[in-house]
């Protein structure tokens, strides 16, 4: 008699993780094992102790739809609906782009500007910040949860994107810090807002990029938050021109980049007398992936000092 096959936790994940391999999966065993852990409803860690533990049914069913989904491209962040950013758990869902590594950097630089910020006043006041195209907020919150004295204008174009925003914000407790506002760049904000520091992950991939991008980008994550015209400058030439209107004076403004166009990016404001590039940060694999710029012209920069910021949520802009 032909004994059944066992398929225990360990063969699980030996079996998808080359099955993922085939299928083009650049990280087939970190896939694999995020997945059965998700249809295990267990963490990573507690798979290791399990190994030789035979996956009941459900368990199998559930995850070999999870694993046909993710062969066929699906992003894993959307399959399990979470994605970790800055050491901080994320809701996320096909409406937002998934928080990446490479933008930690920029949440590194905000928060030390903060710092700086800080430093230079006599009477240290709450720093305004504005996070320009949210997304799933993970930008905003990460700057929150570290920097407990800032308030924040989280805005985004798409009602779908604030709302998931909306509920990060909630479950992490910050929500009272920070107000979120459907707005394409700074057409909705209060003309006499001023801010202190402006961050912003704004799409720059241009056409002939994102025709290159992988199919799980390409084909699942929201193009309106990647693509920017045909050389990737659109966003960010808009975003330098109304970032100079509603700056404080001495404020500063940092967003990510894609290296392909860094060297644009770096002609841009080194032409545009109102900005001084500060900096261009380097992420781990060297590429240039953070511009650091501050305002250089003072006279746009003087508005009126606004002691309550109180934006309209989602539903009332709409």
């Amino acid at each position: 008699m032909m004994q059944t096959e066992v398929w225990t936790i360990g063969r699980l994940l030996e079996w998808t993780t080359d099955y993922l391999r085939k299928h083009g999966s650049e990280t087939p065993r970190l896939d694999a094992e995020v997945l059965l852990s998700h249809a295990c409803s267990c963490s990573r860690i507690q798979l290791y102790t399990s190994f030789a533990e035979e996956a009941d049914e459900p368990t199998r069913t559930a995850f070999r739809e999870l694993i046909k989904r993710r062969a066929q491209g699906t992003p894993v962040a959307y399959l399990v609906g979470h994605k970790e950013f800055y050491s901080l758990p994320f809701y996320v869902s096909p409406d937002v782009l998934i928080p990446r590594s490479e933008t930690e950097h920029l949440v590194v630089e905000a928060l030390d500007c903060i710092k700086q910020l800080r430093a230079k006043q006599t009477n240290p006041t709450s720093c305004l910040i504005a996070d320009v195209g949210t997304g799933s907020g993970c930008i905003a919150a990460a700057i929150a949860r570290h920097a407990a004295d800032c308030r924040i204008l989280a805005m985004d174009l798409s009602p779908s994107a604030l709302k998931v925003a909306q509920r990060n914000f909630e479950t992490l407790g910050l929500d009272a810090r920070i107000d979120s506002m459907q707005s394409d760049l700074f057409q909705a904000v209060p003309d006499e807002l001023r801010f202190d520091l402006i961050v912003s992950n704004p799409p720059y991939v241009s056409q002939s990029e994102f025709d290159q991008l992988s199919k799980s980008v390409r084909d699942y994550e929201p193009r309106l938050a990647l693509v920017a015209g045909d050389d990737g400058l659109a966003i960010i030439d808009r975003l330098l021109n109304e970032s100079a209107q509603r700056m404080k004076e001495g404020g500063y403004l940092m967003f990510e980049i894609s290296p392909m166009i860094a060297p644009n990016v770096a002609t841009r404001i080194e032409n545009d007398s109102r900005w001084k590039l500060l900096r261009i940060v380097k992420d781990l694999a060297g590429l240039p992936r953070v511009a650091v710029v501050q305002l250089a012209c003072t006279t746009a920069s003087r508005g009126a000092e606004v002691p309550e910021l109180k934006a309209p949520s989602p539903e009332e802009s709409t």
